[in-house]
């Protein structure tokens, strides 16, 4: 990236605000912070036309970054809000950024409604296994046998993956990076700021402080190590064989009738129609 275009992705960022962030040294969460301004920078995208909204958890603080018209919602809402934004401003390229415990335990419900339904909203989820804010609690993404502040002698629960329940759910758009593979990360961002319908980017993250900590896996370094080392990009996978490891890359990309659009020519047959119902 040329020095120029990284004068261009500060202009996205609130200049009164106080750097470094809020987040721990070696937290995951800059890393998508950046990835994602450079997709949008890519793209040409004014910020007057973003929104970025999130809910609550160490992820739900990046609006307070970024330049762009944005809502800091209640925790496991950030969906919800977004809908109701896309449908009284569909001019907006609609942004959510979501943590796994924000997405998929209290949020649950939305994603995959939102994801049913298929709004034009991107749904970018950091999803570092664990609920970092509040201490360390395991959360819908942490694997089995991990131990976190509530699973002390190991979690007993199987895990979500992201990208199977978005797609079962509908979602026209799936991929997953990691805040290891920038360059991969932000073409991912990209492609899903660019489709329309919802649009979901699972991002493996590190919470090296807890999650790292609690499971013997290091600092910040050696979690980034850890997804190098433990996963594959699609274009390396041979038939079924992921040899085991995290698939990265676009998993889904299809076509489907996005909500919006559906819905305003639903609206525009039944004022067409004469003496219909009310």
């Amino acid at each position: 990236m040329t020095a120029q275009q990284n004068v261009h992705i500060r202009e996205y960022l609130r200049p009164k605000k106080r750097f470094p962030s809020v987040w721990c040294p070696g937290c995951g969460i800059g890393v998508v912070l950046g990835a994602l301004l450079r997709a949008i920078s890519s793209l040409g995208i004014s910020k007057d036309h973003i929104a970025l909204v999130s809910g609550i958890g160490c992820t739900g603080r990046m609006p307070v970054y970024a330049d762009f018209g944005g809502l800091h919602t209640t925790h496991g809402r950030a969906l919800a809000f977004a809908t109701g934004l896309k449908l009284a401003r569909p001019e907006l390229k609609v942004i959510t950024i979501m943590g796994d415990g924000d997405a998929l335990a209290i949020g649950g419900n939305h994603f995959i409604h939102a994801a049913r339904r298929n709004v034009d909203l991107a749904a970018i989820v950091v999803n570092n296994g664990i609920y970092g804010l509040t201490g360390g609690q395991y959360s819908p993404t942490t694997p089995f046998g991990a131990i976190t502040e509530t699973s002390t002698y190991g979690h007993v629960e199987q895990p979500f993956d992201i990208v199977k329940l978005a797609q079962a759910a509908g979602a026209p758009f799936v991929a997953r990076g990691t805040v290891f593979h920038v360059v991969e990360l932000v073409k991912l961002l990209g492609q899903a700021l660019k489709k329309k319908g919802f649009s979901v980017v699972e991002v493996i993250s590190n919470c090296h402080v807890h999650y790292g900590k609690l499971n013997q896996m290091g600092q910040a370094s050696e979690m980034l190590r850890w997804q190098r080392d433990n996963t594959i990009g699609i274009s390396q996978v041979k038939g079924d064989d992921d040899r085991g490891k995290i698939v990265r890359g676009v998993l889904v990309d299809r076509e489907l009738p996005e909500y919006l659009e559906a819905y305003q020519a639903l609206v525009a047959r039944a004022q067409g129609k004469e003496g219909g119902r009310g």
